[in-house]
């Protein structure tokens, strides 16, 4: 007989993940050891086993539900009949809102995704490229005559807004609902001005 799933499942899986995601960041990926996981969640290793085979598809899981949470946010946004300048603040907007409170999934992508299996690498480089590929579109479509057979200034610019999100996340993670809207406006006017005048 089929072993059932506790009632509880997805919660206690969702605290190993947000757990695991702390530790890993505070200690780093190589040094945090599965006993050190489960004192932090507060359950034996044999319940991280449970869950999770290994130290490897912890780290990939923390990354995938991450990543494709913050693909799904950008790259799910309303484009049809929208000006680009509307989807350009949406796609910044988004990502700011989006970063509150995961910091430390945020931080390890660094460190960790290079650490994972070729073909786990794949899926969540996968997931960065679609929102790369998203905010390009945006900024393309605020300035189509700067990047018209230019792949790599478009890449440039993607990228440069991209960095002024991640400095906003490493300054002001306490930021409420309001400073990153304020900021969203900052970056969206520093962009299209910015791109205009290429």
């Amino acid at each position: 007989m089929a072993r059932t799933i506790a009632k509880d499942h997805d919660a206690k899986r969702a605290h190993i993940l947000k757990t695991a995601a702390r530790v890993f960041a505070e200690e780093g990926f190589a040094r945090a050891s599965m006993n050190q996981l489960a004192r932090a969640c507060g359950i034996s290793k044999a319940n991280i086993y449970h869950y999770y085979d290994s130290k490897d598809a912890l780290l990939f899981d923390i990354l995938d539900s991450y990543l494709s949470e913050l693909r799904d946010r950008i790259c799910e946004l309303p484009a049809a009949g929208i000006a680009a300048e509307a989807r350009l603040r949406a796609i910044v907007l988004e990502t700011l809102l989006a970063y509150e409170g995961m910091d430390h999934e945020h931080k390890i992508q660094t460190e960790g995704i290079p650490l994972l299996p070729e073909d786990r690498q794949r899926i969540l480089r996968g997931y960065q490229r679609q929102m790369v590929a998203a905010l390009g579109a945006a900024l393309s479509g605020v300035a189509p005559q700067v990047f018209a057979g230019d792949p790599r200034k478009l890449r440039a610019a993607t990228m440069s807004v991209f960095g002024m999100l991640n400095w906003f996340y490493m300054w002001n993670r306490s930021a409420d609902r309001a400073a990153r809207e304020e900021y969203a406006d900052l970056v969206t006017a520093l962009t299209l001005n910015g791109v205009r005048g290429l």
